[in-house]
């Protein structure tokens, strides 16, 4: 096969689905992985045709895996978009993180990112792809869950470490950082707090959190034609938040200007 080929990692949570879904308007082919075998395959199912949407279970901070999984990629065309998008948080302080936790964490929000690319690397060269690591805010300010955050932050420098020295084979590399986003975690977190999302977007400017599909169509920008000439970026997609907290409605004068 000659077409185009984008790997998504954590392809089975909503996230994943809305990048895979967005990327197969600009791909010919998408390779959903997630170490949850039934859950990936069900993703695939749902978003199209299999020879379109292939699903591979895979744990993603295990070079064997992910040197499997290179060899899947390169079985259905050019691989042009890779996108980190596996990751996970637990402890919500620092004093509640264990070094298991601290070590676990790392694991899959920024060594697994290094897995996947340099096994996909010799791909990417060949056709001058991007790389798309999906941070967070968390790793641009102090927000919780610190195992989580420290290895967020350590994935953007990873991006501006890719985008410094691959630059040169055409790769380009570059972060985008959402804030809170609409997925099931939070329905079910709403379902026992009904006002969760409304204490929630009080503390983002456009008042609302994230939509899976704000991150997707992020994504899809940036592996895209139209940022051929942007690499080693952090692109915020988090409504506002880390631009600062809005003043407390008051009301306007005269001398009040926009």
């Amino acid at each position: 096969m000659t077409g185009s080929v984008a790997i998504v990692t954590g392809a089975a949570g909503d996230i994943g689905r809305a990048i895979a879904r967005r990327l197969a308007d600009d791909h010919d082919v998408v390779l959903l992985v997630d170490i949850d075998a039934s859950a990936v395959r069900k993703a695939a199912e749902e978003l199209g045709p299999a020879e379109r949407f292939v699903a591979l279970k895979a744990d993603v901070t295990c070079e064997n895996d992910t040197t499997e999984m290179a060899k899947v990629a390169a079985g259905l065309g050019a691989v042009k978009t890779l996108v980190n998008n596996a990751g996970a948080a637990r402890a919500a302080s620092l004093h509640d993180t264990t070094p298991d936790i601290w070590r676990t964490d790392n694991a899959l929000n920024l060594e697994a990112a290094f897995l996947c690319f340099r096994a996909v690397e010799h791909m990417l060269k060949a056709s001058k792809g991007s790389l798309i690591n999906i941070a967070s805010v968390n790793g641009m300010a102090v927000f919780g869950h610190p195992a989580y955050s420290a290895a967020k932050a350590g994935l953007l420098h990873f991006t501006r470490l890719v985008a410094v020295e691959y630059g040169k084979f055409g790769i380009r590399a570059n972060a985008v950082a959402p804030g809170t986003v609409r997925t099931q975690a939070w329905e079910a977190r709403a379902n026992a707090n009904p006002n969760v999302f409304e204490e929630a977007r009080r503390w983002y400017p456009l008042q609302r959190v994230v939509d899976p599909a704000d991150v997707a169509n992020a994504v899809a920008f940036l592996a895209g034609p139209l940022a051929s000439a942007i690499t080693g970026v952090c692109l915020p997609v988090d409504c506002g938040l880390t631009a600062g907290q809005a003043e407390p409605a008051h009301t306007f004068s005269q001398s009040d200007h926009y």
